[in-house]
């Protein structure tokens, strides 16, 4: 019988989780924080900020909250990214993706202080991460990492397929499940929108991570009997409903989940884990900053 990993769950479990470490910075006198800065009208992105504010408030951890109109100079942007490097109180920063046509993405990326970047997106924290030396995890694909130890995945050893290769997820995926190193030492191929015959390399996997943005590209007759599916993709597509539309992943859910020994839904299955491990990487962050051994889920 296939088991449907529940994200919703598991990203309770870390956030239940952050308590002692949290107990551990309460009692040397500090707070941890993070700054959300968001320089948009789009409502998506509104939410999302608005949803890790929520959580920060859930397990104790200060939210600061800093929006900028989207018609503003880049260099308004630059410079708020400078006060809060140097804003001692501040142990976690997040600039809410996609900023406006007119800023230079890379730049905000590279504007962040390293230690303070949550994210996980700096290139010192990419090179980092490629080195097997992480400061910061990224928070989707460590969220993944979470997901397949609580389904008991066994990676090492495993032959895993990574449909996708952004920044943001696909590269960083491949590299933590091919590091020498628990949650890791997986043979990991990585697929992507110029891959010949793409169901012969998923059907080949015993871990298959979607991560392309494409709507239901990966149907049930490109998944190995017991695979375990993970589903990156969140995607609106018309619907006869209300809404006029509903949400799908990258999977085709009902046929993949006819053959995966373990599948994530869509919603309900990374999502709240990419929120969960932010809340971890802030914490992380502030005990790295202020030089106190905390114990982290």
């Amino acid at each position: 019988m296939t088991e449907v990993i529940d994200g919703n769950a598991v990203a309770q479990d870390v956030r239940d989780g952050l308590a002692d470490a949290i107990d551990t910075l309460d009692d040397a006198g500090v707070t941890p924080s993070l700054a959300t800065v968001l320089m948009s009208d789009d409502p998506a992105s509104e939410t999302y900020v608005s949803m890790k504010q929520d959580d920060c408030e859930e397990v104790g951890i200060e939210a600061i909250d800093i929006e900028i109109d989207p018609e503003a100079p880049a260099e308004e942007l630059y410079d708020t990214i400078d006060e809060l490097n140097a804003d001692d109180d501040v142990n976690g920063i997040l600039v809410q993706m996609p900023v406006p046509d007119h800023v230079d993405d890379r730049q905000v990326l590279r504007r962040i202080d390293p230690a303070k970047d949550v994210d996980g997106f700096h290139p010192e924290n990419v090179g980092r991460l490629v080195a097997g030396n992480a400061r910061y995890k990224p928070c989707t694909p460590h969220g993944i990492q979470k997901l397949l130890a609580d389904a008991d995945v066994e990676t090492e050893g495993a032959d895993a397929v990574v449909v996708g290769r952004s920044d943001i997820v696909g590269k960083p995926m491949a590299n933590l499940l091919l590091q020498k190193a628990e949650g890791g030492n997986a043979t990991v191929t990585v697929c992507h929108s110029r891959t010949d015959d793409l169901a012969e390399k998923t059907r080949a996997a015993d871990i298959v991570v979607a991560a392309a943005g494409v709507p239901e590209m990966i149907s049930g007759d490109m998944i190995s009997e017991g695979a375990a599916v993970i589903d990156v993709g969140i995607n609106r597509v018309e619907a006869d409903n209300e809404k006029g539309y509903e949400l799908v992943g990258d999977v085709a859910y009902e046929s993949a989940s006819e053959k995966a020994g373990a599948i994530t839904p869509v919603p309900g299955g990374v999502g709240p884990m990419t929120r969960a491990m932010l809340l971890w990487n802030t914490v992380k962050a502030a005990g790295l900053q202020e030089d106190i051994d905390v114990t982290l889920p």
